[in-house]
């Protein structure tokens, strides 16, 4: 039988777009979100660790986040993680409590964003394209195996061709939302 599975290109394809919404809700905007802080980690006992997962972070403010340490001893290890990230943070440690005020984005600062949203944007897509090619690859294996007729290899590959159309569309349309929130004044 053949190796081809029409919802498995599908579910791999949604893997890309979910990646993209991890990757882009990294990338700072003028407003403070709690998801700023996610791809930031610490090292807590040894181990790399999410910020989430030894504090509760909050937005207290529009302009400013919040990171409640549960060991007061791992503040000056997320104060530093902070600092030394990408996303231009200069954070406040008041015992085990982190403020965080989020600076106005300037003019240039929102074009580098704008710019790496668009390269995750790209590296999503090659993404689908490879399953996509996976997908195609597979069907023509079948065909040639003798599993399916070449009518069935054409009307599939179609469906993979209108899968792929669909979920670049998508991609598309999550990096212009990105774009507008970031170059937003």
């Amino acid at each position: 039988m053949s190796d081809f599975d029409i919802n498995d290109i599908k579910r791999r394809m949604a893997g890309a777009v979910d990646a993209l919404k991890k990757e882009f809700s990294g990338l700072r905007t003028g407003r403070a979100s709690a998801s700023l802080l996610d791809p930031i980690k610490i090292e807590a006992y040894g181990t790399p660790t999410p910020i989430n997962q030894v504090g509760t972070v909050t937005v207290p403010e529009p302009r400013m986040l919040s990171v409640q340490v549960w060991d007061a001893s791992l503040a000056p290890a997320v104060d530093k993680a902070i600092r030394n990230s990408s996303l231009g943070l200069n954070p406040v440690v008041e015992g085990p409590s982190i403020r965080i005020p989020i600076p106005p984005l300037n003019e240039e600062r929102r074009a580098d964003l704008a710019k790496t949203a668009g390269s995750y944007a790209e590296n999503a897509r090659v993404a689908v394209r490879n399953v996509r090619r996976d997908g195609m690859d597979a069907l023509k294996r079948s065909e040639k195996a003798g599993d399916i007729s070449e009518d069935e290899q054409k009307k599939l590959s179609d469906q993979v061709q209108k899968a792929t159309d669909a979920v670049i569309k998508d991609i598309d349309e999550l990096l212009k939302h990105k774009q507008d929130e970031i170059t937003q004044v």
